[in-house]
């Protein structure tokens, strides 16, 4: 039809003329990315706002040290529980973090399995497994433990059960994407070769995901493990329950102490945890490379390395620590049976749900209060991670040193528990919004910087040379080449952390940081159920929308 047309009447587009510029082919930008992308400027607006709200004041903070000075002046000389109790509470609360840890790992095997795209049965099984991570991780492991509190009475089972049931939600999760970005090759040859679905999970899926899986269960551990902290004040067993009895009865030298050994144990975690990752990650081996043999027999018969000899020593050590949580954890399991009489007396008092004495008013505004708390301690943390986590990745970092460095730094502060944080906080700027919005800032560095450090290490190589060869300086690099690559993933990020401070949030209200996890911690002390079902509802609807926009953002960034 164009070469029937004259000359003068054919399209711009055919004349072989103009600059490279102009016949380069233009990337069409679609109405949803914008769409997306003005949601996104909608939400940066409101953290501006919710920043400005918060009351952060650095002057503020600095005319208030006076009652940091007077607080620390009452502490006195800081004291520990006598050395066989606190080794005995130590023990105690690193074996419920595990066994609780090791509960949502292995549930969420089989709901990740349900939830994949390309291993789930069937939408309706994708909808549930999907559902169930949602719903898990939604429910406040605070509230999961009052609940058990409530049918098995104190002790271990209910941290352990709060703690799993909780974990599930984020584990299940990414082991679903895990499985989702496999190759498809070895499952779809032992399908075709005739194999079973049970022969294609296990042999085509579990060993590309298995090292993903056992740093998701890894982390999680470590987040357990700080989280279990606020676990204490619903009356579950071990560091956390001590600490709370010594902040209660005003003994801060003591609460301080305890809160002294929680960061060396969070710390300590961290740097096996690390360890555990990295040995995973390279197989175990200094090279890093896959095992190869060159006939079955003697991939069969491997012979005895040092390497060999190292993991498996590693393994039955794991293995006796493991036996060794579940001893001391004193599980009774008798009340897993006579437990389920208990359900119907205890589940009718969590409905209908009710504000109770509370207005409607006052709860939603206290919700809105979270929720700003969590978009403004987003905001901040993910300012000061760009910073942190670009000096942390290996292609960025101007040298090793500082490299180590800010690694060093970002474990450092996912050691500090935001509990104790936000407690030492509200002791120097008092109860409200401030504390909690510095507490869950401050830990957000730690968890965005470590995210966004990986990924800048993982970008393509290619880009940065291609820039690099023609001269452009390292910043040009980082700003033309790293940066882009790494966009989505940083959006990613965001709102993963915006997911976890939703929730953060929550808890942090139970120590005076403001929002909705005061009303949360009264209706829990008062017996007022019908309340704790009202706010755990607002709390599972923020955390679905919060979810959609997640998802919605990533597939159209991708």
């Amino acid at each position: 039809m164009t070469a029937l047309l004259a000359p003068e009447q054919r399209p711009a587009a055919a004349s072989p003329g103009g600059s490279i510029a102009e016949r380069a082919p233009r990337r069409v930008v679609s109405p949803e990315r914008i769409a997306a992308a003005l949601t996104l400027v909608v939400i940066v607006g409101l953290a501006v706002v919710a920043v400005a709200q918060s009351g952060i004041s650095i002057s503020g903070m600095i005319d208030s040290w006076d009652n940091a000075e007077r607080f620390f002046a009452r502490v006195g000389p800081i004291t520990f529980p006598e050395p066989a109790e606190l080794a005995y509470l130590t023990a105690l609360t690193v074996g419920l973090v595990l066994c609780g840890t090791l509960l949502a790992a292995v549930i969420s095997v089989p709901v990740a399995y349900l939830s994949a795209a390309n291993t789930t049965p069937g939408p309706g099984w994708r909808a549930l497994g999907r559902f169930i991570s949602v719903l898990t991780r939604a429910v406040p492991d605070v509230v999961l433990a009052m609940v058990f509190v409530l049918m098995f009475s104190l002790g271990t089972l209910p941290g352990i059960l709060a703690i799993g049931i909780h974990s599930i939600g984020m584990i299940s999760k990414l082991f679903a994407d895990a499985i989702e970005q496999i190759d498809e090759g070895p499952r779809l040859a032992i399908r075709a070769a005739g194999g079973s679905r049970w022969q294609e999970f296990t042999s085509g899926i579990l060993p590309q995901v298995l090292p993903s899986w056992v740093a998701t269960v890894l982390h999680r551990n470590d987040i357990n493990l700080r989280g279990s902290v606020v676990l204490g004040y619903v009356g579950v067993a071990g560091l956390g329950l001590e600490m709370s009895f010594a902040f209660k009865s005003l003994n801060y030298s003591l609460g301080i102490g305890i809160a002294i050994v929680m960061f060396a144990l969070c710390v300590v975690m961290e740097i096996i945890s690390s360890a555990v990752r990295k040995a995973m990650l390279t197989g175990g081996r200094s090279s890093g490379g896959p095992l190869t043999a060159s006939t079955p027999d003697a991939a069969i018969r491997r012979p005895w390395t040092g390497s060999r000899v190292r993991n498996v020593v590693w393994g039955w050590i794991a293995a006796a620590v493991v036996v060794g949580s579940i001893a001391i954890c004193d599980i009774q399991w008798g009340d897993l049976v006579t437990v389920w009489a208990k359900i119907p007396a205890v589940a009718v008092q969590f409905w209908p749900p009710g504000f109770g004495s509370y207005d409607a008013e006052t709860m939603f505004g206290a919700m809105g209060q979270t929720i700003g708390i969590a978009l403004a301690a987003t905001l901040l943390a993910l300012v000061v991670s760009v910073v942190v986590g670009s000096l942390a990745a290996r292609n960025v970092a101007p040298n090793g040193t500082t490299r180590t460095s800010m690694r060093f730094l970002l474990v450092a502060i996912r050691g500090v528990p935001e509990v104790i944080l936000a407690i030492v906080l509200i002791v120097i700027t008092g109860l409200g919004a401030q504390a909690g919005t510095l507490a869950l800032a401050f830990g957000g560095i730690g968890l965005a910087g470590k995210l966004i450090a990986d990924s800048f290490e993982e970008v393509k190589a290619g880009p940065e040379r291609a820039l690099a060869a023609t001269g452009a300086s390292r910043g040009q690099v980082y700003a033309s080449a790293t940066l882009p690559q790494g966009t989505p993933a940083l959006i990613g990020h965001g709102f993963y952390l915006l997911d976890t401070n939703v929730r953060a949030a929550t808890i942090l209200g139970i120590v005076g940081g403001g929002g909705i996890g005061y009303y949360l911690l009264n209706a829990g002390q008062g017996s007022n159920y019908q309340v704790v079902t009202a706010i755990v509802l607002m709390i599972l609807v923020t955390v679905l929308v919060v979810e959609g926009v997640a998802m919605w953002m990533r597939r159209v960034f991708r």
